[in-house]
């Protein structure tokens, strides 16, 4: 197939780096255009980003000579130069909404990182594996926006990824009520550890918004679409603690779960192993073969070994046993900069193009 011309907006930062990285040889992806605020317009790629370049590989060759244009002002030219946009910008929730929703309206797909339009009614909130129905939405979307290919997609929060994907196999066991604690890496706050050396031997047990994030939004996830828009599941009920680790990447969750319908422990693990999702069905180009791995060993999943399964998109489980309090309790691992952060956008858009949502103008 001919590539599809991409544009990133919010280029420069921790997630607009790794979506950069992930263009690099991208089979389906070719990415003509980098985006940021007006510090870094007008410059190259890499005179922008150089001195806080925070990948383990180098700056792409496809990337580092772009001319970064400005994400607001250079709107409309970005919008006809591109087929869609991958947008991690670091602005205020209502400039990204407004400035998502003018891309859109513009004919250009948004394809979204950010959390400001994760809670709008039709637009869809989607882990490709969990809930591609609610790509349905966005034909009302499209009529409110008054467009015929602009559309806004957005992926969840980072930490989501760790256990609502261990959780969703087993729905057909009817969840009641989880208990969740995640342990989350410094990457996931856009930081390393020379750019935040002061969490290097430390724990922070208060992440702002996270735990209202990981209450709510697998209730959208897990919800249904009906007359044009999402409408959130009642349960199971959720309540979560999250922690910030020193750890450079990968989002670690400890899950505890009760289920009107028990279910054995090696029925569990059965489902487990032969999940699929839509992705998986298609062949997607970074979807992972196996979604969910299940290891035995009493010390795993661990960040060092699990976080890159399957280059990152694959989710870690283990030490699932039965609780006393709970029917079962498990511990869960996502790399967070791929799988919960740009590699889910980007498998978003594959399901996104796959499906007929997104194609050449």
């Amino acid at each position: 197939m001919e590539k599809l011309k991409v544009g990133i907006v919010g280029a420069t930062g921790m997630v607009g780096q790794r979506f950069v990285t992930l263009m690099d040889g991208h089979p389906w992806f070719d990415l003509k255009v980098v985006a940021a605020s007006g510090r870094s317009s007008g410059k190259t790629y890499r005179e922008a980003v150089e001195a806080r370049w925070a990948m383990s590989v180098p700056i792409p060759a496809c990337a580092e000579n772009l001319m970064v244009k400005n994400a607001v002002e250079d709107a409309e030219r970005i919008a006809e130069e591109v087929d869609f946009i991958f947008s991690a910008v670091d602005m205020k929730k209502e400039e990204i909404r407004a400035l998502e929703e003018r891309y859109a309206k513009l004919e250009c797909p948004v394809v979204s990182n950010n959390s400001a339009h994760r809670f709008t009614p039709d637009v869809p909130m989607v882990i490709p594996e969990i809930n591609p129905e609610h790509l349905d939405v966005i034909g009302a979307l499209r009529k409110r926006l008054g467009v015929k290919r602009g559309l806004i997609a957005v992926k969840s929060n980072c930490s989501l990824q760790s256990y609502v994907p261990a959780i969703h196999p087993l729905r057909a066991f009817s969840p009641e009520k989880l208990l969740v604690c995640t342990y989350q890496a410094i990457s996931g706050a856009g930081k390393t550890f020379a750019t935040w050396p002061e969490m290097v031997d430390n724990v922070i047990p208060y992440i702002g918004g996270e735990e209202e994030k990981s209450e709510r939004e697998p209730m959208k996830i897990w919800g249904t679409v009906k007359d044009g828009v999402i409408v959130p599941a009642a349960s199971p009920a959720i309540t979560a603690q999250c922690l910030r680790v020193a750890a450079s990447d990968g989002h670690m969750a400890a899950c505890f779960a009760t289920f009107a319908k028990k279910p054995p422990i090696d029925e569990i693990l059965s489902v487990w192993k032969e999940f699929k999702g839509r992705p998986q069905e298609l062949s997607l180009p970074t979807a992972p073969k196996q979604f969910i791995h299940y290891f035995e060993e009493e010390s795993r999943p661990q960040t060092r070994l699990d976080r890159d399964l399957e280059k990152g998109m694959a989710i870690s489980v283990g030490r699932l046993r039965p609780d006393t309090q709970y029917d079962i309790k498990f511990v869960s691992l996502s790399h967070n900069t791929l799988r919960g952060a740009a590699g889910g956008a980007v498998l978003l858009a594959e399901l996104l193009c796959a499906e007929g949502y997104i194609a050449r103008r």
